[in-house]
């Protein structure tokens, strides 16, 4: 095992196994990147950021579905990730410096320990979690 990393569960998920050392990329990966499909898009973008990817590029190199590219792009430059130029492409663009340095750990988790990454980002939410959420004083809506 990798050292500075150890595993706990999260969620109630009895079979979830996840990175719980940081607590940013847990709730990184659980924010911004929905599925398997999703990692793969961003890190991909993410590989050679100066480059702009048509959306039928990433199709074919990943070889999934034009939705599922589509609403993983849209979700991606809502949370910053990545963004659309004028001809209709699409290249890595992270907003804040966190989020690349989120990203890039993600990246090392994923390569090291693509089934606790996976685990993470298909488990359901903690409804305990979800609750407190929803009583958290938010000033900005």
């Amino acid at each position: 095992m990798a050292a500075g990393y150890r595993f706990a569960r999260i969620g109630g998920v009895a079979s979830e196994r996840v990175l719980a050392d940081d607590p940013r990329l847990v709730a990184f990966a659980r924010e911004h990147i929905k599925s398997v499909w999703a990692v793969e898009l961003l890190l991909l973008l993410r590989r050679d950021p100066a480059r702009c990817w048509a959306p039928d590029e990433l199709v074919r190199e990943l070889r999934a579905s034009t939705n599922l590219v589509r609403d993983n792009l849209a979700s991606f430059q809502r949370s910053g990730l990545a963004v659309e130029d004028d001809d209709a492409c699409w290249r890595y663009a992270p907003a804040a410096a966190a989020l690349d340095e989120l990203a890039g750990q993600l990246e090392a988790a994923y390569r090291e320990r693509p089934v606790a990454i996976i685990n993470l980002i298909s488990a359901p939410p903690d409804p305990i979690q979800g609750l407190a959420d929803a009583f958290k004083w938010r000033g900005d809506k």
